[in-house]
């Protein structure tokens, strides 16, 4: 009882601190397909709660708590959308992580030099599509380093570089220049 105990604690503090601390990091994503060579993306996200901002291969992403803002550098066009609760956690694996923590078995694992805590969360209900989700955290601050989602024969990895806590909060709203075509689809 007490190990459950310690993992509910380790994963209640880490979904506590992405709720209410803000993140910042830059990553790669790492997506790797049974048949195919793995394939990376660089990328940068800050994150508070369900607020974030995002950007990764030529796309920019926001979202204030309310609006959805999708930014593509080849089209200069910026799309504003009302995000359901699944598209919101289908863009944001750190809340896709909080979504589907408490459908899930969860186990933890401490590494051999006692610094990071490995989290793994293994939904309850086949029909979810996902296998496993992984969470690496650094236990001195319950900082995430790298999230591993198993889905089928794909298995997709987020490597956080110098992920960080920090103060001041961005706009997390993403504002059209003259030349920005905005294509407004909330209703």
């Amino acid at each position: 009882m007490k190990i459950l105990l310690t993992i509910l604690t380790i994963l209640s503090s880490f979904l506590t601190n992405l709720e209410t601390k803000i993140l910042k990091t830059d990553f790669v994503a790492t997506v790797e397909e049974e048949a195919g060579a793995p394939i990376s993306y660089p990328g940068s996200l800050t994150m508070q709660g369900s607020k974030f901002t995002l950007s990764i291969s030529g796309i920019n992403a926001a979202y204030d708590g309310k609006t959805m803002y999708m930014y593509s550098d080849d089209t200069e066009e910026l799309t504003l959308t009302n995000p359901s609760a699944q598209e919101l956690i289908e863009s944001n694996p750190l809340l896709f992580a909080k979504a589907i923590a408490d459908q899930c078995t969860a186990s933890e694992k401490t590494t051999a030099d006692g610094k990071q805590t490995i989290i793994t969360l293994v939904p309850n209900d086949p029909s979810m599509g996902v296998n496993r989700f992984v969470v690496k955290v650094r236990n001195e601050d319950l900082m995430p380093l790298q999230l591993e989602i198993k889905e089928g024969q794909a298995n997709s990895t987020l490597r956080l570089t110098n992920p960080a806590f920090i103060t001041t909060p961005p706009s997390f709203v993403i504002e059209p220049e003259e030349t920005t075509f905005v294509n407004d689809l909330r209703f």
